[in-house]
């Protein structure tokens, strides 16, 4: 899709089919942080012209997820334990949905996460999640090297 901000690539993630239909999502390394957005399209919208919210659940799950793999740099599958949000404001049809996970606390077998999700700089959701830290490390996860290769 068109008019993505500078500096933000496609998800480098193998073609699953839920990603497939539910994106294009693109990331972009800052720092320590990993932002991750998407650009409103019409097939996300609920009867409002706004983005559904399970669109920007969807997003946020998949933002703590990969962020948090990003930032703790886990190389692994981070199942989702929990999820929880409050929507702050609508993301209207158009807009740039962008995302930053922080990590709160990392423990042996689990990642607690949190981010502020906004809509062309307009605070829309803000989540939290906790993910189970399962199995080895797994290039497929390797987030970090897949965007520094």
């Amino acid at each position: 899709m068109s008019n993505i901000p500078e500096g933000f690539r496609p998800l480098p993630v193998a073609a699953e089919d839920f990603l497939r239909i539910n994106g294009p999502l693109y990331v972009k390394p800052d720092g320590e942080y990993l932002l991750m957005g998407f650009r409103v399209e019409e097939r996300h919208c609920n009867p409002a012209n706004t983005c559904h919210g399970g669109m920007l659940m969807t997003f946020c799950d998949m933002q703590l997820a990969i962020g948090a793999n990003y930032s703790g740099d886990l190389q692994r599958f981070l199942p989702t334990i929990s999820l929880s949000a409050d929507f702050l404001a609508p993301a209207p049809l158009g807009t740039w949905v962008q995302g930053r996970t922080e990590i709160a606390r990392q423990a042996r077998s689990m990642v607690f996460a949190h981010c502020i999700v906004t809509a062309d700089g307009v605070p829309v959701v803000r989540a939290n999640g906790i993910f189970q830290i399962r199995g080895e490390s797994d290039p497929n996860f390797a987030i970090r090297a897949k965007l520094a290769g």
